[in-house]
């Protein structure tokens, strides 16, 4: 498939999805969100993809937010429609509309923020289960600055990252702050040079897809987000019940024991596209999303 404003590519069992207006500070459209969005469902499809790695195109930025003049009235976000009923499609946000769909992936996401990461910059990465940054890398909540709230679902995300109070300090604050701040807080897992930063997400992305089954991280990756949200463990007892007891009958259980006693590395061959438990998904997902 052909983009225009970002760029997919398979490297090995890695994807690399890039941002891709330099000229604009990789500024976030609703047609960058169309082709995001395309690009998860086909990464979601292919089986050879273990992972997929976000970044920036040029030196400068990851995103610089939203692009609030774009020539052709390509809106980022809610609709400039005047509508009574809240309930309209057209009231929805552009940004939240992309989080929720990184937060339905399959696979793995892994941001590696080369720059700036402001607005919607910041608040995308949220969903993305590993946060890399350059020692170039600047975030910003500004939200409160340009007279609007936090978007993107990101006062579901953010302070289940870094804590109810770092969250309302950086989101009433607005301020830029760099990567040591994001690291100290746990908004970003690790600091690297900047011609380091891809090494870094590529060694992390490989190690899982190297060596791990790819429906055991599927299935982790979904009970983690969504079950510790939930407001009594007994929520998370009846999916890992389920889910140990379909998991454990499978080729790559068999495969990963088999392994173990025979001091080799494990050869997992179950497909996320047709292996996964037949319970899942287990939520009841709304027509919002």
């Amino acid at each position: 498939m052909g983009f225009s404003q970002i760029r997919y590519e398979r490297q090995g069992k890695l994807a690399i999805l890039t941002l891709d207006r330099p000229e604009k500070l990789n500024a976030y459209t609703g047609h960058m969100m169309s082709e995001i969005t395309a690009a998860l469902d086909e990464s979601d499809a292919d089986d050879a993809v273990r992972a997929v790695i976000f970044t920036g195109a040029g030196e400068r930025a990851f995103c610089a937010g939203a692009d609030l003049s774009p020539a052709d009235g390509d809106a980022p976000f809610a609709s400039k429609d005047e509508v009574s009923d809240l309930s309209d499609q057209r009231v929805r946000d552009g940004g939240g509309k992309l989080t929720l769909r990184l937060f339905r992936s399959k696979k793995p996401l892994i941001a590696a923020c080369n720059g700036v990461a402001v607005g919607v910059g910041a608040t995308m990465q949220l969903p993305m289960d590993f946060r890399l940054a350059s020692e170039n890398a600047r975030y910003g909540f500004v939200f409160a600055k340009r007279g609007i709230v936090p978007e993107a679902a990101s006062s579901w995300f953010l302070p289940r990252l870094v804590g109810i109070s770092r969250a309302l300090e950086w989101c009433m604050t607005g301020r830029i702050f760099g990567a040591q701040e994001a690291l100290e807080h746990g908004l970003v897992r690790s600091i690297h040079a900047p011609g380091q930063l891809m090494d870094a997400a590529m060694e992390l992305g490989s190690e899982i897809a190297d060596n791990t089954s790819a429906v055991s991280v599927a299935m982790t990756r979904a009970m983690l987000w969504r079950l510790s949200a939930e407001e009594h463990p007994m929520m998370a007892h009846r999916v890992d019940s389920r889910a140990i007891y379909r998991l454990s009958r499978s080729g790559d259980a068999q495969e990963g024991v088999a392994s173990f006693l025979e001091k080799r590395e494990a050869d997992f061959t179950d497909r996320v596209s047709a292996d996964m438990p037949d319970f899942y998904p287990w939520w009841n997902e709304p027509e919002y999303e």
